[in-house]
């Protein structure tokens, strides 16, 4: 099976290759472009593409199906670092209009473009439109260039969230819920209609430090008082003549103007190097035999050995659960999970190439157990060297949990973090059975036998005791944070736990992070608290290779599923049907599937066509869903839902 599945990949990548080998792989391959931004004398503009999500977590794999390699935040940090001390560089053009960047990113990336001012180098972006966030972002830009009939959604931030209730009632599905703390309402869009006031009170604060810190950093970059940067939000959208005339930009103009510009300011000899500093380039030998060679070395590369110092990367990134992490040859598994980032946190420590670490976190919680599990293993990475936490958009419930051993925690100022608090219950499905005439009788023997069971809500004595077990969760969570934030809480627990939730400017006051910064910030402190000032960043694990994915017998399927998903329809809506392929797709099912009369047959092409015309909605469904399934398999949940903000 192993061999079938080798030469299939190899299959692959031949099957992407002309049958004569020629210099035409560069065109075909864009993966495999020579790299550019080597020092010479030859002057170059840096060009930057951010096209859809960033990844936190960085992957090595071509793009099998794709346009181009999923980009990581860490990778696209570290080009733009290469081209700030590159000497042939003389400017940067970024594109971030295709981009969907979190909150924290925004700021991250805002910060990096800043830098450039230092090295009197000027950072471009011209696109054909911006909205707030990808404006945020450009704002730090020398120069904004928009095409002419071009747009400028500038809006401010819309939030909004789904609750399941009336669907679940007409299933006839009870969600039997509990919590511990007034604030943690992450089960409520199952058990209400609509928000608590608790709900509400917390999701104005959290949109108001998100919203102050955005404006504050577009009102700075752009010379604009903060006041009047907000009336221009209030006034928006803007044409792109619009915005010129209120200083939102500073030029309106065709793509090809905006080249002759580039080149008469510097030079016609300038050469735009495209996915400058991309390290996933390499050059196709053009001789078949060499080209081979070239492919099994692909296929099958040599392990790495590591004896330079080093600050190692480990990545808490989605949904916290038990178990080890499956490998796919299309991406992202989607999850962070207990058995692999404890053993990445061990091999840190142990290996002493390894100076020092930094857990990059961008979660929202999910499994207690498993975020006990990371817990313990920082705890131990620790006590053997500077340790030190980077959060990225999310870092909530038990995002924070396996964060608050760190000696010291970085946030973003629009990181949404916090939530300390516990989740349990179970869905009683009795009365949707009865709909359908199907009827269930039970025996058990034990008087507790059936307290987790779908037949009805707890009874007095099962609920006392799975209470007595979440306060019991809830109390360690707690006395976890005292601990390791000692003497630096400026209130008490119980004042700050309970669910709530808060930015990252907001919990730098609370003292449940230490400093305002990014993940290049944390790896900069991390290598001075290490002594270390010559070090190379390493990602642990290190993101398999097509040859490691495609050995995986769990690959297989979902390699066959794949390649059928691609052949079903439009790339948008493909996507969310692949994404649809597991166990939150049973669940969309369960839940939703006959909520509607008439709908349950066709319920997987309606959830398919709205995800092609509303794709935010319906990724933020997904992810909704698959927090309310791991109460199938953890009874007890760190866990938030993660704001829809956009």
């Amino acid at each position: 099976m192993k061999r079938i599945a080798w030469w299939l990949a190899v299959v692959l990548v031949l099957a992407a290759l002309p049958v004569s080998v020629s210099a035409d792989l560069n065109d075909l391959m864009k993966w495999t472009k020579s790299k550019v931004g080597e020092v010479s004398a030859e002057k170059l503009i840096a060009y930057f593409r951010v096209n859809g999500a960033v990844a936190e977590t960085p992957t090595e794999m071509p793009p099998l199906f794709g346009d181009q390699p999923p980009v990581s935040l860490k990778d696209l940090l570290e080009r733009l670092k290469q081209a700030r001390q590159d000497p042939a560089v003389v400017a940067v053009v970024l594109d971030v209009q295709e981009a969907a960047l979190g909150s924290a990113q925004i700021e991250e990336l805002h910060e990096a473009l800043g830098k450039f001012a230092a090295v009197d180098k000027e950072v471009f972006v011209h696109t054909d439109s911006l909205h707030t966030g990808t404006y945020a972002t450009a704002t730090a830009a020398s120069h904004i260039s928009i095409v002419p009939t071009g747009d400028l959604w500038l809006v401010g931030l819309y939030s909004e969230a789904p609750y399941l209730r009336g669907a679940l009632d007409k299933l006839g599905i009870v969600p039997d819920m509990e919590h511990c703390g007034d604030f943690k309402t992450g089960a409520e869009f199952l058990t209400r209609t609509g928000p608590s006031d608790e709900s509400k009170k917390m999701s104005q604060w959290l949109l108001d430090g998100i919203y102050d810190s955005m404006v504050e950093r577009m009102a700075k970059s752009r010379k604009i008082p903060p006041q009047k940067m907000r009336q221009l939000i209030d006034n928006g959208p803007y044409s792109a003549e619009e915005a010129l005339k209120a200083g939102l930009i500073d030029s309106v103009k065709q793509r090809q103007d905006f080249v002759k510009h580039l080149k008469d300011k510097y030079g016609k000899s300038v050469r735009i190097a495209s996915d400058y500093g991309d390290d996933k380039e390499q050059d196709i030998p053009e001789d078949f035999f060499a080209m081979m060679t070239w492919l099994m070395d692909l296929l099958n590369p040599s392990p790495k050995v590591h004896t330079a110092p080093s600050v190692a990367i480990v990545f808490v990134e989605g949904l916290i659960q038990t178990g080890s992490a499956p490998t796919s040859p299309f991406g992202s598994t989607g999850g962070a999970y207990s058995t692999t980032i404890r053993k990445a946190l061990d091999q840190a420590a142990g290996d002493d190439s390894v100076k020092a670490v930094v857990l990059r976190v961008d979660s929202p919680g999910g499994s207690a157990l498993a975020s006990e599990i990371i817990w313990d293993a920082t705890r131990r990475l620790a006590a053997r060297k500077p340790f030190v936490v980077s959060m990225g958009n999310v870092a909530g419930s038990g995002g924070y949990y396996v964060s608050c051993g760190a000696e010291t925690i970085f946030a973003d100022a629009m990181t949404i973090t916090a939530s300390i608090g516990v989740l349990g219950g179970k869905f009683v499905t009795t009365a949707g059975w009865d709909k359908l005439g199907i009827q269930w009788h039970a025996e058990q023997r034990g008087a507790m036998a059936g307290m987790m069971g779908s037949a009805q809500p707890f009874s007095e004595k099962e609920r006392a005791k799975i209470r007595h077990y979440m306060e019991s969760v809830y109390g360690v969570f707690k006395q976890h944070v005292v601990d390791g934030r000692k003497g630096k809480l400026t209130k008490p627990i119980v004042e700050i736990a309970g669910g709530r939730v808060f930015t990252g400017r907001q919990a730098l006051e609370l003292g449940l992070v230490d400093q305002i910064g990014g993940l290049d910030d944390a790896i900069k402190f991390t290598a001075g608290r290490a002594g270390v000032s010559d070090y190379e960043i390493r990602v642990i694990p290190e993101p398999p290779n097509i040859f490691q994915l495609f050995m995986d017998p769990q690959s297989n399927d979902e390699f066959a599923g794949a390649l059928g998903v691609e052949a079903a329809g439009t790339p948008r809506i493909a996507s969310f049907a692949q994404e649809l392929k597991g166990r939150e797709a049973d669940a969309i099912r369960r839940i939703l599937g006959a909520s509607l009369p008439g709908l349950s047959p066709g319920f997987d092409s309606i959830f398919s066509t709205l995800a092609g015309i509303d794709p935010i909605r319906a990724k933020a469904f997904i992810k909704i869903i698959q927090g309310a399934t791991m109460l199938n398999e953890e009874k007890i949940l760190l866990f938030m839902p993660d704001p829809l903000i956009r």
